[in-house]
């Protein structure tokens, strides 16, 4: 019987601090407001004159953002190039030769560090936010 309460004890432990943790770990739309004011508008910026240059480029960087999040999370991943020591997502079968707008990410990364002044956004935040602007840059909703 004891060890009945011991468990119900433990598990309302696991609950709590599962809760806690996804409490307190919210993401903020206004995260990067003190360390960077400029970045969303400078993501939004290039994102909008690479749309403007090429229509398709809007859906491309949407289905990067959902390649880099499919494997293992959003975590900037699908970005990296491989090296001798690792085989990156940029080059697996389902993206090579199909995902593109890597070039544009690229230069979104460029503008913010400069308007920042240091690398400050990471990798997987810019992508999060470029698939966003351009739903917003061909017409679709803004949130």
């Amino acid at each position: 019987m004891e060890s009945r309460g011991y468990l119900f004890f433990l598990l309302q432990g696991l609950v709590f601090a599962a809760l806690a943790t996804s409490a307190f770990s919210q993401l903020s739309p206004n995260y990067y407001d003190y360390s960077c004011p400029n970045a969303l508008s400078t993501i939004k910026s290039v994102v909008e004159a690479a749309v403007q240059k090429e229509h398709r480029m809007g859906a491309s960087l949407l289905r990067l953002h959902f390649h880099d999040c499919f494997v293992n999370g959003c975590d900037g991943s699908v970005l990296l190039d491989s090296t001798s020591s690792i085989d990156s997502e940029k080059n697996a079968a389902a993206n090579f030769q199909s995902a593109r707008g890597f070039e544009v990410v690229d230069d979104i990364k460029k503008a913010v560090d400069q308007a920042c002044g240091k690398p400050v956004v990471s990798c997987a935040d810019i992508l999060a936010v470029a698939a966003r602007d351009s739903v917003v840059a061909l017409g679709g909703p803004s949130w």
